[in-house]
């Protein structure tokens, strides 16, 4: 049976002292070390894989200390504290040159309750009237996902733009039922808010990154292997930092992600 690159990204193994073993791989590059939503997965896939682990992911926080190195990592994790609702976990990164990337999570136990939805959802037309967006050099991990822009493609004319915002279709390429792992790395698919500001890329990477999940297992379920809708605009950009909200939103309107980055940039 064929193994879905994802799969293949995120896979981890049990290691010595608790620890759970992974390992770059070729297709999920990125222009420095691998794509950072795969790392975030693999760190949300370890705590997933905990024995301890109760609930769905409500949220996620992932530092990004230094640049992994191809080859493989190791995962530490620890519930720090919990409660009949929730979990405390955190998890460390880790290679032979020391810590590489931090990150803390909650799970949660979802009961019925009285629900709303304030945002709102980007009006784009269906992903199949829409072209695949190409590969950009130098960023295979791009292969790996059937981009389709509704707004704010990546630059390419060298012309600024007054808004950053950029709204597309995507899934995994092949098509893959959407989990929390896959899940947690499109809520990273958006390219750096400044590129689309200044018309051109620019020495950028992300530091931090924050995802919260508003949707349990069983909504996830029901989006299946469909393309969902990711919307991110910039906030600032000030003395070589800039931060970015996104959202990231099933096809029959529900919010699935929020999503918030601090990223570094030179300029």
């Amino acid at each position: 049976m064929t193994v879905h690159p994802l799969d293949d990204a995120v896979r981890l193994t049990p290691g010595a002292d608790g620890a759970l073993v992974g390992r770059t791989t070729a297709p999920y590059a990125n222009m420095v070390g691998p794509f950072g939503g795969t790392t975030a997965a693999a760190l949300l896939h370890a705590v997933e894989l905990h024995d301890d682990r109760a609930g769905d992911p409500v949220a996620l926080t992932v530092n990004f200390a230094a640049p992994i190195a191809e080859g493989e990592f190791r995962i530490d994790t620890a519930l720090m504290r919990a409660n009949r609702t929730n979990q405390h976990w955190t998890m460390t990164l880790t290679q032979p040159n020391g810590v590489m990337t931090t990150a803390t999570a909650v799970f949660g136990i979802r009961r019925e309750t009285w629900s709303e939805v304030e945002a709102v959802m980007p009006d784009a037309p269906a992903p199949e009237t829409l072209e695949r967006f190409p590969t950009l050099e130098g960023i295979p991990f791009m292969r790996n996902y059937d981009l389709r822009y509704v707004a704010g493609p990546p630059p390419v004319d060298g012309v600024g733009q007054p808004s950053s915002t950029t709204t597309l279709w995507a899934r995994d390429y092949p098509a893959r039922p959407l989990d929390f792992a896959a899940l947690t790395a499109l809520s990273d698919i958006f390219y750096p808010r400044i590129y689309r500001r200044l018309g051109r890329p620019v020495p950028a990477g992300t530091i931090s990154m924050t995802t919260y999940f508003h949707v349990d297992a069983a909504g996830l379920a029901a989006v299946g292997d469909d393309f969902v809708l990711a919307t991110a605009r910039g906030q600032q950009y000030a003395r070589g930092y800039l931060d970015q909200t996104g959202q990231v939103w099933s096809r029959d309107g529900r919010l699935l992600v929020t999503t918030h980055q601090i990223v570094y940039y030179k300029d």
